[in-house]
């Protein structure tokens, strides 16, 4: 991705040197949204437990880059996402975003860097431990500055979400389902969230910013954090009872989707002859 050089987003902010806090409690959308690094449940609620803190005192230079690389992504979100919604005569409010190391109190609650990246309703504000970044390599093994730029692309798309009243409405929904198929309708929310991932690559491509294996880049990431790959990698075994995030097949087509499209015209991952082509778990 040709990020260098370009405008960085000022709604950053860099806490990576502040360390953790001890302050516990998880929030509903850490609960809700959950995190791209696994669907296990006990998993989060041990990273909450986790109370760690930052001994670093200075940022490396890759950390800067780093750094920097998130601030121009955010950025070309906000500029995408502006157009967008004037298109469809809505306002874009940005989403903010905060870099953390280890652990820190969110705007929904304590969260460690085991949690993933995730998207903060109560402060509309995306939580990133760029630890994240070297386990895209390693544990998902899925490289790339893009896969990274996906990661955020689709947070953000929870912030549309957010900002359009679906995610009210699908937390609203809580109470009435139970946990399976409260699990089926986070698929779905996921899924859109992908989509509108790949509506904004597709932008990006268009203002001259994608190289060369950039878009396999993320179709490999989407596909890396699948929860079938995912559990299939942790336990040898798969339980689409406990998807919370939808197949790697799901989550590569939904990006890919919204890549080929470049609009909100076929964003809609709920309805159910629309998401039965991708769901074989849901039948």
């Amino acid at each position: 991705m040709k990020w260098q050089g370009r405008q960085g987003s000022r709604n950053v902010s860099d806490r990576r040197l502040s360390g953790g806090t001890a302050i516990g409690g998880a929030g509903i959308v850490v609960l809700l949204i959950y995190t791209l690094i696994s669907g296990d449940p006990s998993a989060l609620i041990g990273s909450l437990i986790n109370q760690g803190s930052s001994n670093q005192t200075t940022l490396s230079a890759v950390d800067k880059q780093l750094g920097e690389f998130v601030s121009v992504v955010l950025m070309d979100t906000e500029t995408v996402w502006t157009t967008i919604f004037e298109d469809y005569d809505m306002t874009y409010e940005p989403a903010k975003l905060v870099l953390y190391s280890d652990s820190m109190n969110t705007g929904c609650g304590f969260a460690s860097s085991s949690v993933g990246p995730f998207y903060c309703s109560q402060d509309q504000t995306i939580y990133i431990d760029l630890i994240f970044y070297k386990q895209l390599r390693t544990q998902f093994n899925a490289p790339g500055d893009f896969a990274m730029a996906y990661v955020i692309a689709h947070e953000v798309g929870h912030h549309i979400q957010y900002l359009t009243g679906i995610l009210d409405e699908y937390n609203s929904l809580r109470s009435q389902m139970s946990t399976t198929e409260f699990n089926r309708l986070t698929v779905r929310l996921e899924l859109q969230a992908d989509y509108l991932a790949g509506v904004w690559a597709k932008h990006v491509q268009g203002m001259g910013y994608l190289e060369e294996g950039d878009l396999d880049e993320a179709l490999n990431a989407a596909s890396a954090v699948g929860d079938d790959r995912i559990q299939e990698q942790a336990t040898g075994r798969v339980n689409p009872d406990n998807f919370t995030h939808g197949t790697s097949e799901q989550r590569r087509t939904w990006f890919y989707k919204g890549f080929m499209n470049g609009d909100l015209e076929e964003w809609d991952t709920f309805s159910l002859e629309e998401i039965a082509v991708f769901m074989p778990y849901l039948s």
